[in-house]
């Protein structure tokens, strides 16, 4: 045979082995690719921070270890604006934070924070759960680089405070920290005091210096940093639920493939569920560290928590009423509460 004809078959040969090579090894090696999901939070052990290394543990599990997770609570990312735009951009893989502070990406987020909507923790956790109010919360953001996965409730909120607020008037002047929502703007105002939304970094710096008097959270934030060395004082006004979304970049998980986004999904999902028994626990447990490092709890007398829902009961209508696409996902919340309410023989 020509020798030139040798070498030209012997590299045909070569050239299409190589390429059924490529071919059978892109699959493996697509497979063998490891991806980080880095998971940021503004607080530490509590609730949020137990549901992240819940997810993280679910998602390196069932990825066979293909998703690499870290978490990093207590906004060890930055502040809550730049742990959201993080996740926005790619750079932080998955927020779990309450969705009020999501409201500069679409003003619907804050519907949550409306109150009266429930009564206690369990309604909230099962608030949460509802179909129509996870389908609405859930697609919130996702033409702005979000996925929302899942959301659950911490706890029924409370007032932080330097004095005692131990009646209504007591809030009179009072300048209180909020969440991002003009629902709790709405709300504080109509109360006498005078509402300032902060990030939470913020927040204990501001009970030390004494730029505010108090602050609108819950127990699973003041025990945990110790705000009673800042703020003994705390008030169980029960308004608003504190609601938690966790939300994933949409820029990262549209470079997994099919079957991770499936995992990161379905395991989303299904923690935000799981969280409850041990979100109710936390929440006794956080009470009771609050007393024992010294703290103060208490209510409003009864009349008085009746006077307050009834002030606050019109926030909702008022505050949506401007805003079309707020109203109608003020409704979709308003009737899922109702189904709560009816489950809960209310």
């Amino acid at each position: 045979m020509n020798p030139t004809k040798c070498v030209a078959s012997a590299r045909k040969i070569v050239v299409a082995c190589t390429f059924v090579s490529t071919l059978a090894a892109t699959p493996a090696q697509a497979d063998d690719k490891t991806f980080v999901m880095k998971f940021t939070l503004p607080t530490v052990n509590e609730a949020q921070h137990q549901l992240a290394k819940n997810y993280a543990a679910a998602v390196e599990r069932d990825s066979g270890g293909r998703i690499k997770t870290e978490i990093y609570p207590a906004s060890q990312l930055g502040s809550i604006p730049r742990q959201i735009e993080g996740v926005q951009f790619g750079a932080i893989q998955c927020a779990i934070i309450p969705p009020e502070f999501f409201v500069g990406v679409d003003e619907r987020f804050e519907i949550m924070a409306a109150p009266g909507l429930v009564d206690s923790q369990k309604d909230a956790l099962r608030l949460s759960q509802d179909p129509a109010v996870l389908k609405l919360m859930n697609g919130l953001g996702a033409n702005k680089g979000l996925h929302g996965v899942g959301m659950f409730s911490t706890q029924m909120s409370s007032i932080v405070s330097k004095a005692p607020i131990r009646h209504l008037s007591d809030l009179n002047g009072k300048k209180l920290r909020i969440f991002a929502s003009q629902f709790q703007t709405a709300a504080f105002s109509r109360l006498g005091a005078t509402p300032i939304a902060m990030s939470l970094g913020d927040v204990l710096p501001a009970l030390q210096q004494g730029t505010i008097d108090g602050s609108i959270a819950g127990l699973t934030v003041y025990t945990p940093f110790h705000y009673q060395d800042a703020a003994k004082y705390v008030t169980e006004t029960n308004q608003p639920a504190v609601f938690i979304i966790v939300e994933v970049s949409q820029k990262w998980y549209d470079s997994l493939p099919p079957d991770l986004q499936k995992i990161v999904d379905q395991d989303g999902a299904a923690e935000s569920v799981a969280i409850a028994p041990q979100a109710l626990q936390i929440f006794a447990t956080m009470r009771k560290g609050w007393t024992d490092g010294g703290g103060e709890l208490m209510s409003l007398p009864a009349d008085e928590q009746a006077s307050m829902m009834a002030t606050l009961s019109s926030v909702g209508d008022d505050v949506s009423k401007t805003k079309p696409a707020v109203r109608d996902a003020y409704e979709i919340v308003v009737e899922a509460a109702k189904r709560v309410r009816q489950a809960s023989g209310q």
